[in-house]
């Protein structure tokens, strides 16, 4: 269909590989958690636009280049790693405060929603593996005789993307809820800031190690 097939197996596949989790469901849980379900809902919506960047980048052959081209991959990937690293150095030193109720605060700072989607768009949009992901597994997906392999390959991209979009809304609105009924206290709050900054870290530093 639309020059595409084992349409079915793409759609399972796709789902999976975006229930793996990683800086951008990080990211959407740590907002969720910490200002609500539209918070994670606006990171979601920033990654889902860095994807599209990745999408149409790679139909018109511009994700190429960083599969063959060590210097911009390099550029990309330092660039990333650094911005996972701002992010996960911000939760580490975030502190919790008790509110005049009595219960904690939560520690990460509150941002705008126009903000925590241009955060959820960078996280997404400076990860060169993404790129070099669609480049890898979308044309295993286009038939051979397609009329326009480029057409096809942004139809299965929006297709993955779409499904990312539900589970990560998903992922969203599940967090904030069991954030909602949990109680915990403040010297809690603090250290799983700490441990969340320690994985963006780590996410950072896996990034700038690894090769094209």
């Amino acid at each position: 269909m639309f020059g595409t097939h084992d349409l079915a197996l793409f759609i399972i596949s796709g789902l999976l590989l975006n229930m793996v989790p990683g800086p951008d469901s990080l990211l959407i849980m740590t907002r969720s958690a910490t200002q609500g379900w539209r918070a994670g809902s606006s990171a979601a919506l920033g990654i889902g636009t860095g994807t599209l960047v990745h999408i149409f980048a790679a139909a018109l052959g511009l994700s190429a280049i960083l599969a063959t081209s060590a210097t911009a991959f390099m550029i990309v990937k330092l660039a990333g790693a650094a911005y996972l690293l701002y992010v996960g150095v911000q939760l580490l030193f975030s502190k919790a405060k008790a509110s005049s109720s009595g219960t904690p605060e939560k520690a990460l700072m509150p941002l705008s929603y126009r903000k925590i989607f241009l955060q959820g768009f960078m996280t997404n949009v400076l990860n060169p593996k993404v790129a070099v992901f669609f480049l890898a597994f979308v044309p295993q997906f286009i038939s051979p005789d397609a009329g326009s392999k480029p057409l096809a390959f942004i139809l299965l991209g929006f297709i993955f993307n779409f499904n990312g979009m539900l589970w990560c809304h998903l992922l969203a609105v599940s967090t904030a809820v069991a954030s909602h009924k949990i109680k915990i206290n403040t010297g809690l709050v603090a250290w799983l800031n700490r441990l969340i900054g320690g994985v963006f870290v780590s996410f950072g530093i896996k990034l700038a190690l690894s090769k094209q």
